[in-house]
């Protein structure tokens, strides 16, 4: 017979506001916020026992990709993450349109880790390592040459960082008369239509004007590499060459540098601009082709010694596999916001790594994605390295509350957290509605009009 007093003295010395097996989402919630770097929209999944879960839509998506699962999990149970991952990843795409399954996901394995009081990694088997290697994405100010590049590299090497990457394109020569060929007027016509969307604000367009230069600038800007009829001459080549080339002369060339957005070029064009760089030292060469061409990454591969990157738009294992196994790729390069989360990212680095494949994770998002693919990281043996653009935004840290050190990234590492969860306490909501995008105002609003959002979701018959 168990003694009352006994018990509930024992019951108050233990937490339970938890009980996992009674655990149901009550509600869904978002907060945009720009300058993060990018437009993020940020997710807050709520729960019968007062435990909220963060997630986050992936960089640059609509949170509609989000909004439209709230109706298939309220009630359900978060810590059944793989059930209701199965529910609903029909539901995205890849890209941006993974961003919302995806965010979701995060949420839930966050509200798992909260429920039984232990971090996300060790929920996937346990973590290879303490601290993650953060690689600094980096751009220039003013005018971009080699030596800039170079000098704003050294700076991100004197914060600690031991892994760099920076970009490598044709939007560096466009303005170099003789460095490109193609149908005349086609590249100053993008040039003009990517300035004026960039300027847009300021032009006083008005609301038709600004729909016909969306749809134009939605015709240039997907017409994939081996469509634009773009080349590089050699004159281009030599400008490029030597722009890594200045770049190294400042950095020296035990640092990896890897190479990024080299613009909407075929895939003999890249080969040619890969082995005029091949000389010096490059991490990798990232997305030079659109990731579904597997043949025209296989051919690039071969043909260069510069290792190979691709996968930040991917969604789903299956569809890292025709890649991985062709071996297209030296670098496969998640983003955790499109692969369809956590747990799925941990499935492809461990698929590549069965093909003697490294793992680095993009990221260019808040705190929360970012610590998402830290522990996605910290339990995946042939991670890498882990992307990060938010280096020069001196509010990034101030998102979350957290015992955490701070600022997150210290001498280019991260600590992985052994908080519950992913770690975070609490979102600063001070700091985002500083923050809160100006075209998509309010904070943690309600969205019970996509509580009963209900269709036939049935694959089969």
């Amino acid at each position: 017979m168990i003694n009352k007093e006994t018990y509930e003295n024992t019951l108050a010395h233990v937490n339970t506001n938890s009980k996992p097996s009674e655990l149901r989402i009550t509600d869904i919630r978002f907060a945009d916020i720009h300058g993060a770097p990018m437009h993020c929209s940020l997710i807050k999944v709520y729960t019968n026992q007062g435990l909220v879960g963060f997630g986050e839509v992936r960089d640059g998506a609509d949170k509609l990709y989000a909004l439209m699962l709230k109706s298939r999990l309220l009630g359900e149970n978060p810590c059944n993450i793989d059930k209701l991952f199965r529910r609903i990843k029909q539901f995205g795409g890849h890209a941006r349109q993974g961003g919302g399954v995806s965010g979701i996901e995060i949420a839930l394995w966050d509200l798992a880790g909260k429920a039984y009081n232990i971090p996300i990694y060790q929920m996937l088997g346990g973590k290879f390592r303490d601290k993650i290697r953060m690689y600094c994405d980096t751009d220039v100010d003013g005018k971009d040459t080699g030596a800039a590049m170079g000098q704003a590299l050294k700076k991100r090497m004197e914060k600690g960082f031991t892994f760099l990457k920076m970009d490598l394109g044709i939007n560096q020569i466009a303005h170099q008369p003789g460095a490109l060929s193609g149908p005349l007027g086609f590249v100053e016509e993008m040039r003009e239509i990517f300035a004026k969307w960039r300027n847009r604000s300021q032009l006083g367009l008005s609301p038709e004007e600004q729909r016909e230069l969306r749809s134009r600038l939605y015709d240039v800007s997907n017409i994939a590499h081996p469509f634009t009829g773009i080349h590089i001459t050699e004159k281009g080549l030599d400008l490029l060459e030597q722009y890594v080339a200045d770049v190294r002369s400042e950095i020296g060339y035990e640092v990896p540098l890897a190479v990024d957005h080299f613009g909407h070029i075929g895939v003999e064009d890249c080969i040619r601009l890969g082995r005029r760089i091949d000389k010096y030292n490059l991490a990798w060469m990232e997305d030079m082709v659109p990731w579904q061409y597997t043949e025209q990454y296989v051919r690039l591969s071969r043909a260069v010694t510069t290792p190979i990157c691709t996968g930040e738009d991917i969604y789903l294992k299956e569809h890292f596999k025709p890649l991985i196994e062709a071996g297209g790729v030296s670098v496969i390069h998640p983003d955790v916001l499109s692969t369809g989360g956590i747990l799925e990212t941990k499935k492809i680095g461990d698929m590549a790594q069965d093909h003697g494949i490294a793992m680095a994770i993009h990221m260019a998002e808040s705190p929360i994605a970012c610590l998402a693919a830290v522990h996605a990281a910290a339990a995946t043996e042939n991670f890498l390295a882990l992307e990060f653009h938010s280096n020069d935004v001196s509010w990034w840290d101030d998102l979350i509350i957290s015992k955490l050190p701070k600022p997150l990234v210290q001498n280019g590492f991260i600590q992985v957290p052994d908080a519950p969860g992913l770690g975070i306490e609490q979102l600063n909501d001070e700091v985002i509605a500083q923050h809160i995008h100006p075209d998509i105002p309010g904070l943690w609003e309600s969205t019970e009009a996509w509580d009963h959002y209900r269709s036939n979701d049935r694959l089969w018959s």
